[in-house]
């Protein structure tokens, strides 16, 4: 085997990091992945079997990923390669395929191709890896904590199959931990280190599902205890310091956060919204950003079940940038709970959106001859203007069409029957019926 490409199989020497040494070495090892991986699923029976089929295995860091193919590599009977995408190109992708012709003709052995951070290859250099998988000369595994809608090109994503990872429950990383914690060979276990479920279980809260921070979190804390000492919260504490939030402004992870902060909002719920918030400030976000989402919130949830919504949110938002975080942070709750504590009416978008689609029906559409627009010379004699009832001067509202006549009786606007649009709409409605007598 290539040692530029292939995967290292062999053993890991004592001084490599606790996580690679705990890395499972069979499928039935692998914990908290069982929906992907467990006896019962597509890939366990596949790798079994030795045919895998090309797939992308996407999911969060330290979730199991690498774990997995460095699995199928010592199951597997065809040759296994490995490249990262943020250090190979297309020179690299050339000599693994042309190695991999080699192998089939030479050997009638199939070569595996491991990419981790796929989705750092550019449009070109996956659109190069498309007919090697398609034929069959590669088997494509690639890894990804991105999207992959978003980021793999959908020729390609349509020949894998994908396989969805999550981040680690707490008790598989805890299972794990104590397994780190008390294997006397690859693990901690010589030294006879103790520790309770509770410590173990804060240093998975700090890991956020990330087993490989965790397993290196708890390979520094042990470090700090004697020999068979007890691990406490203080060591744990001491080397990870403050917890920095999993929060990257331009993953795919940022816009689930927005969105369930959104949708919390909506729903109605302010511990929800106000969590989801707090997770956007301890990441970095601007108060612009955080300030336009609560505004967009105001008009397109709350709406006219309170007008009052959307000043409030106006507001926060312009104390917020003027006095910035962290006391900004404040005028932006005020306005989230306002929001959340809200009646709720979508009407105005709902409205605007039927309006907009039928708009892009046609071009053609018509103006009635008395609104348009009567201030320059000669406009009544082209019949603009004539017949317009200024509604002032029937007490603020005349019954008079508006709309084109091609879309008369056409309705944008459905009143929802909460808070204050109630009675708004019910004005609406008296002057509809009187206009329809």
């Amino acid at each position: 085997m290539d040692s530029l490409f292939d995967f290292d199989n062999g053993e890991k020497p004592s001084y490599a990091p606790l996580a690679d040494r705990m890395r499972p070495e069979r499928l039935d090892e692998i914990l908290g992945q069982e929906a992907a991986v467990g006896r019962n699923s597509f890939l366990y029976r596949m790798i079994e079997r030795d045919t895998v089929p090309s797939i992308l295995l996407f999911g969060p860091p330290g979730c199991g990923k690498t774990t997995i193919a460095s699995v199928i590599a010592k199951m597997t009977k065809s040759h296994f390669v490995k490249l990262n995408a943020t250090a190979s190109g297309t020179k690299e992708i050339r000599d693994v395929v042309a190695k991999a012709k080699d192998e089939l003709r030479y050997y009638q052995r199939r070569t595996i191709v491991f990419i981790d951070e796929i989705h750092r290859f550019n449009k070109g250099q996956q659109d190069l890896l498309l007919p090697y998988v398609e034929d069959g000369t590669i088997i494509l595994i690639g890894a990804t904590t991105e999207n992959p809608y978003f980021e793999i090109n959908r020729p390609l994503l349509s020949r894998v199959r994908l396989i969805r990872l999550q981040a680690l429950p707490q008790e598989a990383e805890i299972a794990i931990l104590r397994r780190a914690l008390t294997d006397p060979v690859k693990g901690l276990g010589s030294y006879g280190y103790q520790a309770s479920d509770d410590v173990l279980a804060l240093i998975a809260s700090y890991a956020s599902g990330d087993i490989r921070m965790a397993l290196n979190l708890l390979e520094q804390a042990s470090s700090l205890v004697p020999m068979n000492g007890t691990l406490t919260e203080k060591e744990v504490k001491e080397v990870a310091g403050d917890h920095v939030a999993a929060y990257d402004k331009n993953s795919d992870y940022h816009y689930d956060i927005v969105s369930a902060f959104i949708k919390s909002m909506r729903g109605s719920d302010p511990d929800a919204a106000l969590h989801y918030m707090a997770r956007m400030i301890a990441g970095g976000e601007k108060p612009s950003f955080i300030s336009r989402r609560i505004m967009i919130c105001a008009a397109e949830d709350v709406g006219l079940a309170d007008p009052r919504a959307l000043s409030v949110a106006v507001s926060a938002a312009q104390a917020a940038e003027m006095v910035g975080f962290p006391e900004g942070r404040i005028p932006l709750a005020e306005a989230v709970l306002y929001i959340c504590l809200a009646p709720k009416s979508n009407s105005a978008i709902m409205g605007i959106d039927k309006a907009s689609a039928e708009v892009r029906t046609r071009t053609d559409w018509s103006i009635p001859d008395y609104l348009k627009d009567a201030h320059y010379s000669g406009a009544h004699e082209l019949g603009h203007g004539n017949g317009y009832r200024y509604p002032h001067d029937f007490g603020g509202w005349v019954d008079q069409q508006y709309i084109p006549d091609e879309l008369k009786g056409h309705h944008y606007y459905v009143p929802v029957r909460n808070g204050e649009e109630k009675s708004i709409s019910e004005r609406w409605e008296i002057r509809t019926k009187r206009k329809q007598e």
